[in-house]
């Protein structure tokens, strides 16, 4: 099925990227070998901060001090939303237990991590949603130790409204360092915190690669690229509520991908048209990330009719979706590759990514194609036990031990033969492989 591209993208994620590894590694190598002093040094170059790393009560209470009532207001708000939604997928995780055959009694449980490391960036923007949506859903989850990290300001250290969040969000401890260091810190285990056994939360291309190199000895939500969106519109989309949803987006960085995809070339070409204007009327800097992401990594397709804009969709696996056209229950039902979907003109990425209480830490590069964003369950261990009678292992023994010669490992095999020859002496089982 033909598809018209009235704009194409000149770049890429990957078009951008830069080898970052060698310098990530060494720079963790530098930290777990030389520890806290280590980085200090680097919160020092990096962050231009010598102040305290992990912050007390008193800072804490001081910052938020520093936070206007209406802004708290906003932002208890925003963590109610988040906890609730939290709160609601917590209920659907339950332990199970299950008779598998009469005598072996098979279980599952749920058992949330101990130690968790929330990720806050505060480089371009201060994340104050960041640490809502990462200390939040950690603390539903039950994690016993909960440390949010964030990059300080020199002379300011880290803003007042992020430790504000994370401190009413239920962080146990928060921190003030950045980048590689603070993934760093929070893995060793330095500044007296234990050591995580996840790492979430959004980061520059240096975090990311942190979290990629340590993953393995430490777990973490997933590693994220420049976000990206895509809206689906057709004929009754509001063109000037596309563009903006479209801009809105662009801005959060100068690689950050943003497409639109329909059915309607008039609606298309009406938006293109209202984008420059809407990129203009912004803030400088914002309007220099817009500006390039418009420029080199958007895009804007022309498709034959609904189903092909809803393949081609999932074909992009958007980090975030939207969907501007009539009948939403049909594209709801038919999408099927997002981090997170926003239904009709009354929903917009931007209440996802601040208040509205899902999510907004989500899979980026098409990752949305096999693994969904982060909640509750990415601090979880699904876990499984069993128990069994002596009568109820007989058959399991007996396949087992049949199965395991087959396959050649003689060791498993004779676990099963020493059970049936206690409990079963006065029997005979056939346990060759050939039997």
């Amino acid at each position: 099925m033909t598809r018209e591209y009235l704009k194409k993208a000149s770049l890429t994620a990957s078009s951008d990227a830069t080898d970052v590894h060698e310098t990530v590694q060494a720079i963790l190598s530098d930290i777990e070998a030389g520890g806290e002093d280590v980085a200090r040094k680097y919160a020092a170059k990096f962050d231009k901060y010598e102040g305290n790393i992990v912050l007390t009560a008193d800072e804490i209470e001081a910052a938020a001090a520093l936070v206007p009532d209406r802004l708290k207001a906003d932002i208890q708000f925003a963590h109610d939303n988040v906890r609730r939604f939290a709160e609601a997928q917590m209920a659907t995780v339950c332990d199970i237990e299950l008779e598998i055959v009469p005598g072996l009694i098979a279980g599952q449980k749920a058992i949330p991590v101990d130690a968790a490391g929330c990720y806050v960036p505060g480089g371009r923007y201060s994340h104050i949603a960041s640490a809502n949506m990462t200390v939040t859903t950690a603390k539903v989850a039950g994690c016993k130790h909960i440390t949010a990290t964030s990059p300080p300001r020199p002379g300011i250290g880290v803003p007042p409204a992020i430790v504000y969040a994370a401190h009413i969000c239920g962080a146990d401890k928060i921190m003030a360092l950045g980048g590689v260091q603070g993934v760093a810190a929070i893995t060793f285990g330095l500044f007296g915190l234990p050591k995580a056994n996840i790492l979430v939360g959004p980061g520059n291309q240096y975090v990311a690669e942190a979290k990629r190199i340590l993953f393995g000895r430490v777990g973490i939500d997933m590693i994220a690229g420049p976000t990206d969106s895509l809206v689906l519109a057709d004929g009754t989309a509001d063109p000037h509520i596309v563009a903006t949803d479209l801009v809105s987006q662009a801005e959060h960085g100068y690689n950050s991908p943003v497409w639109l995809v329909t059915d309607n070339c008039a609606l298309a070409q009406n938006v293109m048209a209202r984008v420059p204007g809407l990129i203009d009327d912004l803030p400088e800097m914002n309007r220099q990330n817009a500006f390039a992401a418009w420029r080199d990594y958007a895009e804007v397709i022309v498709c034959a009719n609904r189903e092909d804009m809803a393949a081609c969709s999932d074909e992009y696996a958007p980090e975030h979706l939207t969907v501007q056209a009539k009948d939403l229950d049909w594209w709801k039902n038919r999408l099927s590759c997002y981090g997170s979907l926003f239904l009709g003109e009354e929903t917009t990425v931007a209440f996802g990514d601040k208040a509205s209480g899902t999510n907004h830490v989500l899979p980026t590069s098409g990752a949305a194609s096999y693994t969904g964003g982060l909640s509750i369950h990415k601090y979880m261990k699904i876990v499984t036990w069993q128990q069994a009678t002596r009568e109820g292992s007989k058959g399991v023994a007996q396949a087992t031990a049949r199965i395991s010669r087959l396959e050649g490992m003689e060791g498993h095999a004779r676990a099963a033969d020493v059970r049936l020859a206690k409990y079963f002496p006065n029997e005979t089982f056939d346990l060759s492989a050939d039997g």
